[in-house]
């Protein structure tokens, strides 16, 4: 038997019929017989037809698929924010390629060449860490293909752009381990070239100046926030006295490796040094103590990234293009890494 894919031309032969009737039959034009139609159908399903998509969206210069580049699927708020862009997308009938970048530059390059060649409709981006130039995105713009950056975004590039409030968080966070009595507060961030940690950095420092802390630069630390990293960090914090009585780290795996660092240096958690995180990671809730974060609500975000690039799709006017920004807000929550009293929320919703 031949392993040849089946076409319309084998099912237009199998029924006597033309191939412009099975074909119109396979996509329910209104002129071709319900009969006609479940025929067609049947023997496509016989023969194992299946439609060539890349065919079909070169001939009607619609691909119905959308892009997305994220950093690492594997991290809590990327995987998040995926899996509802996918199921958001599938119910407006468009598919999904999740493409993850590992943060390289290079890779990140090369991936967004290569959705351009596969003919996505749109893109959705948080970039790496170290994206500071943002020219391979140009060919999107220049093609007026729908091009939207969330979480992880560019400071100065003319897109549309959705991403969280990073400032309120950092502040929410400092200002509630100040709440709590601290006054040595220790803040672990990314690459300063990322975005998020910019943000968050500079709501850190406006805690203490509101409060009249002074700024430490030898209490700030930036690298990949990776569990290696918090360890080697935790040694610098905590390897000599005084240490300090607040951690804010501005990812949940840092706050967690603290945690656990400080459980087997015998450091007491909150008692001793309190901590909190970022991102609501589940496992924040479920590790004992449980730890403070701040929720970045990916599910808002992910709802409103397929909203922006539908209406960009529609859209299809380079005017949409002009700069425009969503910001998602945030939640503190509070759980027993920072506080042994009732637990409470604060929130920037509105």
């Amino acid at each position: 038997m031949s392993n040849r894919s089946k076409t319309i031309v084998d099912i237009a032969e199998e029924l006597k019929l033309s191939v412009s009737t099975v074909s119109r039959a396979l996509n329910d034009h209104p002129n071709i017989s319900v009969k006609t139609k479940d025929r067609v159908k049947k023997m496509a399903r016989k023969l194992g037809y299946r439609p060539n998509a890349l065919a079909a969206g070169l001939r009607s210069n619609k691909s119905r698929t959308i892009g997305l580049v994220v950093p690492k699927i594997s991290m809590f708020f990327p995987a998040t924010i995926s899996t509802i862009i996918q199921n958001k997308l599938h119910e407006v009938g468009y598919n999904l390629i999740i493409c993850q970048s590992n943060d390289s530059y290079e890779q990140e390059v090369a991936l967004v060449n290569a959705l351009y060649s596969a003919r996505v409709e749109g893109l959705a981006v948080s970039t790496t860490l170290y994206t500071t130039d943002f020219s391979h995105f140009d060919i999107f713009k220049q093609q007026n293909i729908p091009l939207v950056f969330f979480d992880r975004v560019p400071k100065d590039y003319n897109v549309k752009v959705i991403r969280g409030n990073d400032y309120m968080g950092g502040f929410e966070a400092t200002e509630h381990l100040i709440d709590k009595g601290c006054k040595d507060i220790v803040f672990i961030g990314g690459p300063l070239t990322c975005s998020l940690y910019t943000e968050r950095l500079s709501g850190y420092k406006a805690a203490l100046q509101k409060h009249k802390i002074a700024f430490k630069k030898s209490r700030v630390f930036f690298h990949e926030l990776t569990r290696e990293n918090a360890l080697q960090t935790c040694e610098k914090v905590f390897g000599q006295e005084p240490h300090p009585d607040g951690v804010f780290a501005t990812n949940d795996t840092t706050a967690i490796t603290i945690l656990q660092y400080c459980r087997e240096a015998g450091i007491k958690v909150p008692e001793q040094v309190k901590i909190v995180g970022y991102s609501n990671d589940p496992r924040t809730e479920i590790i004992t103590p449980s730890i403070t974060s701040v929720d970045q609500y990916p599910s808002t975000m992910a709802e409103r990234i397929v909203a922006a690039l539908m209406e960009l799709i529609q859209a299809k006017h380079p005017a949409a293009y002009r700069h425009s920004q969503e910001i998602i807000p945030i939640q503190l929550v509070e759980r027993d890494s920072s506080s042994s009293e009732q637990k409470k929320t604060r929130s920037t919703k509105k």
